[in-house]
């Protein structure tokens, strides 16, 4: 079934979050794979902001975080845990926003133009299973706000996903 986006980009941040929130909810379905879940997430996230270059998961097997679903230019594969920002904020189990990329001690830079980056751990039940990260050519281009809210429906795909059953292959 197809889904359609509603958003309004001339609003702010927080009115764009509070706008697609309960959309992005209403694509989660908890029956289906956690691959498509994560999919159609990104896809909704890059569609309501212009401002994000890049989207996606890494999820985590063993020490390493490896690409997941995601939008935007062909990515690294493979991240070690406490590497670069991606690692960091898995190896910390918390948020990390970067306004500025090249000043972040070991960045890893999968997209040249990539100017700035928030990363969000996913946990549930304790048990780190991966992070989500967005990048943008933009300097300082996440906020609080965008911490906020993506703490928040990355909270609500911890809860509402069954992780216990998955395996990355």
């Amino acid at each position: 079934m197809a889904e359609n986006l509603i958003v309004d980009k001339n609003k702010s941040d927080e009115e764009i979050y509070t706008e697609i929130l309960p959309q992005i909810k209403s694509l989660i379905n908890s029956n289906e794979p956690i691959i498509s879940n994560l999919s159609n997430f990104t896809a909704a996230l890059k569609e309501a902001f212009d401002k994000i270059s890049w989207i996606g998961f890494y999820l985590l097997k063993d020490d390493d975080l490896y690409l997941g679903p995601f939008q935007g230019k062909t990515a690294c594969t493979n991240i070690k845990v406490g590497s670069g920002v991606c690692g960091t904020s898995a190896l910390k189990r918390e948020t990390i926003i970067v306004e500025n990329v090249d000043e972040f001690p070991g960045h890893i830079a999968c997209d040249a133009g990539s100017k700035s980056e928030i990363v969000v751990p996913i946990i549930n039940n304790n048990k780190l299973f991966g992070v989500l990260d967005l990048d943008s050519y933009q300097y300082s281009a996440f906020s609080n706000i965008d911490k906020k809210y993506l703490e928040e429906i990355s909270g609500y795909l911890s809860e509402k996903l069954n992780w216990d059953n998955f395996i990355l292959y």
